[in-house]
């Protein structure tokens, strides 16, 4: 496992990160606290030490676990989590988007909530969970200045989320120097992520990204298959069936990236798909989704795979230019925003905007 510096926060994270939202829910499939925490600390045992989990997962559950997991190896975690919806106070419907919170005073309160819940005096990174541009004001960047000077933080970033802008607010976050912005980024789902390594050249900003959903739902490390039935509550079940249908096509197209040409050994497509997103010098780390032991083992190795060659990074970024060759809808919604379409007009993107 390779390590990088997340933002000049001064905090290293391994290149591969767990993400916690399979501990504390059944979003991923079904499994036991033990299991969950064993899968947890197997993936530290594999040399994972960034484990990103939000308040929100289990409404609290995924901390209290993810406390109990690190409890004895505390000093050599970073711990990330989230805040931002008031789960305190409102039910969850499945899967559904909670009312979002992310005053001032809220904030304070749900970071203590979350640090008692993990067991730890100091959260290491804090994200803001899906806020909005104007969610964003002058007190909730002071509210996080008091966090950090007070030892209950040392790092922030902001986790964006589909459901919401996008560009307006990463772009914001990258302009006000947080330490992180955590998306939605693959092969497959490139827009995004290629307009935030712009404005960070452009503003000279030092926050890294953090890629989520790297395998985009189970093609890219190919759990999900023209043979694969998603069971009721399955969250990769969210995209529709065009998405695949094309999706399926395209990973056949990819398959140079498993045999690479350059460099002794190979890749399977996960971890290709892993090596990719590595190789853009902002990605501080990236987060699959661990359904299973032998995941872990897989995707940790992907720090450590040939690098990908220019060749290769310009073949993919071809083969996205052109759609992969494929000429019909794919099914997913276009990209949001929180402001009327303003800052996806300013980047040339509207034209993906969502209906």
């Amino acid at each position: 496992m390779h390590y990088r510096e997340l933002g000049d926060s001064g905090i290293q994270v391994s290149e591969i990160g767990f993400g916690a939202w399979v501990v504390g829910t059944d979003w991923w499939g079904d499994r036991s606290e033990d299991q969950a925490i064993e899968m947890v600390r197997h993936a530290i045992d594999r040399g994972i030490t960034y484990i990103d989990t939000g308040d929100v997962y289990g409404h609290g559950r995924s901390e209290e676990l993810i406390g109990e997991a690190i409890a004895d190896v505390r000093e050599d975690v970073t711990l990330a989590t989230k805040v931002g919806y008031d789960f305190y106070d409102n039910p969850q419907a499945g899967h559904g988007e909670l009312p979002k919170e992310i005053d001032p005073d809220y904030v304070r309160t749900a970071v203590e909530k979350s640090a008692d819940r993990l067991g730890v005096d100091t959260i290491d990174v804090l994200q803001l969970h899906n806020a909005d541009a104007d969610e964003i004001t002058p007190d909730v960047l002071e509210t996080l200045d008091e966090l950090e000077e007070e030892g209950l933080i040392r790092a922030r970033g902001l986790a964006l989320g589909p459901s919401i802008g996008w560009l307006a607010e990463g772009d914001l976050a990258i302009e006000a120097e947080f330490d992180a912005v955590q998306l939605v980024w693959n092969v497959l789902e490139q827009e995004v992520g290629s307009h935030f390594l712009e404005t960070i050249e452009r503003t000279g900003s030092t926050t890294s990204l953090i890629p989520r959903v790297p395998h985009s739902s189970g093609i890219l490390n190919e759990q999900v298959t023209p043979d694969t039935e998603l069971g009721e509550g399955d969250h990769r079940g969210f995209r529709p069936d065009e998405w695949y249908e094309t999706g399926w096509e395209k990973v056949e197209k990819l398959r140079f990236l498993e045999d690479p040409k350059h460099a002794d050994g190979r890749r399977t497509m996960g971890q290709a798909s892993l090596a990719w997103l590595l190789s853009h010098d902002a990605v501080a780390t990236v987060t699959p989704t661990f359904r299973t032991k032998a995941d872990i083992d897989e995707w940790a190795a992907a720090s450590d795979v040939p690098k990908l060659s220019d060749e290769e990074m310009v073949r993919v970024e071809e083969l996205y230019a052109g759609g992969f060759g494929i000429d019909r809808d794919d099914g997913m919604d276009g990209l949001r925003s929180s402001l009327d379409g303003e800052d996806l007009r300013s980047a040339g993107l509207d034209e993906l905007a969502a209906d």
